[in-house]
């Protein structure tokens, strides 16, 4: 049974004006790209670090690998966060993640044991952010928020 009370209504109508303010759009983009901001920070002050994380996932030639994810990580999130052309970040960093998913994630080629849970927890996590920026693409899209 649905409550449709006086003081639902206006409960509903306060959080929804609390989830649709701006600063809570902005933080929450901001939560969505935070790894997509953490992880190029971490390799531009321990450049050494991405340069062996491109080689260990035979990602050659590493410098140029290292580089070019760096700026499109950064580049794309700032895309995401500004609503510069918002649905095209967002879709670029869905691809992105799909794609370093299957190459980082392999946990269907790993022993049973906590490596591979932990593996395939991760994989599963790294679809539902792939889908929400999926999500935040289609919404740009279809209600006027592409710029």
């Amino acid at each position: 049974m649905t409550d449709h009370s006086p003081s639902t209504a206006r409960a509903s109508t306060v959080l929804a004006s609390v989830v649709a303010a701006p600063v809570t759009r902005t933080a929450a983009l901001l939560a969505l790209c935070a790894a997509y901001i953490q992880g190029p920070l971490t390799k531009i002050f321990d450049f050494g670090g991405a340069l062996a994380e491109m080689e260990h996932f035979g990602l050659h030639p590493a410098g140029f690998f290292a580089v070019a994810v760096i700026a499109f990580e950064l580049t794309a999130s700032a895309m995401v966060i500004s609503g510069f052309m918002r649905w095209a970040g967002a879709l670029a960093l869905a691809g992105f993640t799909l794609l370093a998913t299957i190459i980082a994630l392999r946990f269907w080629e790993m022993v049973p044991g906590m490596d591979r849970m932990m593996a395939t927890n991760a994989f599963f996590e790294h679809l539902g952010l792939a889908g929400a920026f999926v999500i935040v693409a289609a919404i740009d899209l279809t209600k006027g928020g592409a710029k």
